[in-house]
């Protein structure tokens, strides 16, 4: 090779280098705020303060403030079109969109009726999923890869294949438990039970082998953490996450109307993990948002650690089976969900567009509620921060 056409091919080696580096933009790197709210003052920082440009910042806002969801109905009166026969209470109407937006800690921007309880859908799940990693740590579930059948014993695991259900399984959507739990069946087969969200029968696969979304069986899940509580779900969640959270007193997580066990010679009711047929957790954002931080903090809220660390980790991890999905987490690690949000991104997501949202590597929470276009909101939350 000539001395000649050595430096060119060189040069066009680190042009090419170059041209790669340009088109990856990487998360800007931040110092991880150790700031916790008090219980009645959530402390706010101008965007300039917490690395963030106004300007950007302003429309990002305005972007959210202008996309809100057309479904559910303000009235909810497409309810049982889309997911069939209600079992339990549903408001007479929802608020507006609106939102929050958390950088460091604190309260960079908010928009609307952020204090007014609405149902949250399936972000309950991800409630369910931090009540599973309190049971994990005391040691009433004794490992996550055991059948729930040795120690859960109400007859909903007693069949061959629903005996094999870990709590793995049931965290990461791929349990394929058989049966009925409130009057709806796992198979999701009945335009009255499930409305618009029917599904077309298919063979049922071994647990932990077939991924599929499914609330009745996620309402099994619910029902075997009440068993080893023995104590309400709610109850559980006041206090051991919402209380030491400094979340308000307006939040409450409605059974359905037939949802009742006897555990202890106590009538209990099991809540379900959304609002698909009723009922759920109805929460207001500034609370949703203080749930969002303590897990964008490893499960740590000041000097109680609520939640173990090795708990989140595993709970945003990606299953084997699911579409980039956790513990009843929705992660961002291909890129499908969000693609100009950053890979370990992840959310608590229900139906009409309400999510919570936490970025760890920008220190960031967002909590948009009857959001559209939610990755577009929060790609331009997310280009605001410059620092």
């Amino acid at each position: 090779m000539s001395r000649i056409r050595l430096p060119l091919i060189l040069s066009g080696a680190l042009l090419a280098i170059q041209l790669v580096a340009s088109a990856y933009q990487a998360p800007v790197k931040v110092n991880r705020g150790e700031y916790f709210p008090a219980r009645d003052n959530w402390e706010r920082r101008k965007p300039a303060d917490v690395g963030m440009d106004a300007a950007k910042l302003h429309a990002a806002v305005e972007f959210m403030k202008s996309h809100e969801t057309a479904a559910p109905a303000r009235d909810f009166s497409d309810q049982e079109i889309i997911f069939g026969k209600l079992l339990g209470s549903i408001p007479a109407e929802r608020g507006a969109t609106n939102g929050l937006i958390i950088r460091q800690g604190y309260i960079v921007a908010e928009f609307g009726d952020t204090e007014r309880p609405d149902p949250t859908y399936s972000v309950a799940k991800s409630m369910l999923s931090t009540v599973a990693g309190i049971a994990l740590d005391r040691g009433l579930i004794p490992n996550l890869d055991d059948p729930i059948a040795n120690v859960v014993e109400d007859g909903g695991y007693d069949s061959p294949h629903n005996r094999l259900v870990t709590w793995r399984h049931h965290l990461q959507q791929e349990s394929e438990w058989e049966g009925e739990m409130w009057g709806k069946n796992a198979n999701f087969l009945g335009k009255e039970a499930f409305g618009g969200a029917e599904m077309k029968p298919r063979p049922i696969q071994a647990p932990g082998s077939f991924y599929e979304y499914n609330d009745v069986r996620i309402n099994r899940f619910a029902l075997s953490l009440l068993g080893v509580f023995k104590k309400p779900i709610p109850d559980v969640f006041r206090d051991e996450v919402m209380n030491p959270i400094g979340a308000s007193t307006t939040w409450k997580w409605v059974p359905y109307t037939n949802a009742y066990v006897n555990i202890g010679g106590k009538r209990m009711a099991s809540v379900s993990g959304g609002t698909r047929w009723g009922g759920g957790v109805w929460i207001n954002s500034v609370d949703m948002a203080r749930f969002g931080l303590l897990w964008l903090r490893d499960g740590k809220w000041g000097d109680r650690q609520i939640v173990s660390p090795s708990y989140v980790k595993m709970a945003t991890t990606a299953s084997a089976h699911g579409p980039d999905y956790g513990f009843l987490w929705w992660l961002n690690t291909t890129q499908g969900m969000w693609t100009d949000s950053p890979r370990n991104a992840f959310s608590a997501r229900g139906s009409g567009g309400n999510i919570v949202f936490i970025d760890p590597s920008h220190d960031l929470v967002v909590v948009w509620r009857w959001s559209a276009q939610s990755g577009e909101g929060f790609r331009r939350v997310v280009e605001a921060i410059i620092s």
